[in-house]
């Protein structure tokens, strides 16, 4: 038995189920990785959760010399070193969970953390963020539509286990635990899915300013 359920959570399941036409959130998220990619002047990026690697190849060599793919499953990492060889001298994966091994993990200057924070929650997020210390912070989560947090298709059993790690995560909530780590919004941005789910992308920049997070533009 594994401590963590998305050790036992086949990487063609995972990526099956969320390139559905139903689902699309592999599509919607890949796009929302280009432009998290591209939004900021770093040289540096730590992606957590990263799975199978979807968006990696949004990664402009010509700006990054250090790409950090950080997730409890080893398996998923090995098939990441393998559909990307082209960045073999700049790409470091870590097997680590986030919920008790966050304090070996390197800086960077850019945090990507996309369908993350709902599986180790606002405290352990927020250690991360004081371990790796980045410039900025780019967040995806799933706004609370009522529905159940993973959308029915064939591949629904393959996930289980999840109850056991997840909870819903607020925006309004995760702005306040990044703000408490010493950064300030950027804004946001909704991403429509077809089944009625919506993602959220929520950006931060280091250093505290005046103001409410609550009154943040759109991205």
């Amino acid at each position: 038995m594994t401590n963590n359920p998305w050790e036992s959570i086949e990487l063609s399941d995972y990526e099956s189920h969320m390139k559905l036409h139903t689902v699309r959130q592999l599509q919607v998220l890949n796009g929302m990785m280009r432009e998290q990619l591209s939004a900021w002047p770093v040289h540096s990026v730590m992606i957590l959760g990263i799975a199978g690697g979807n968006g990696l190849e949004h990664v402009n060599r010509e700006r990054y010399r250090a790409v950090y793919g950080v997730d409890v499953n080893g398996v998923y990492l090995r098939e990441v070193q393998k559909r990307y060889p082209e960045l073999e001298d700049i790409l470091h994966c870590l097997c680590l969970d986030l919920r008790t091994e966050s304090a070996g993990l390197p800086p960077a200057e850019l945090l990507i953390a996309n369908l993350l924070v709902e599986y180790i929650g606002y405290d352990c997020f927020q250690k991360v963020l004081a371990i790796v210390k980045p410039k900025y912070v780019s967040c995806g989560i799933q706004l609370d539509t009522g529905e159940t947090f993973v959308s029915d298709s064939p591949y629904l059993h393959a996930f289980d286990g999840l109850d056991d790690i997840h909870s819903r995560i607020d925006a309004a909530e995760l702005t306040g635990y990044v703000r408490g780590a010493g950064y300030t919004c950027l804004g946001t941005k909704e991403y429509p899915l077809p089944n009625g789910k919506k993602l959220l992308r929520v950006d931060f920049k280091t250093g505290k300013e005046s103001g409410s997070c609550s009154a943040i533009h759109n991205i």
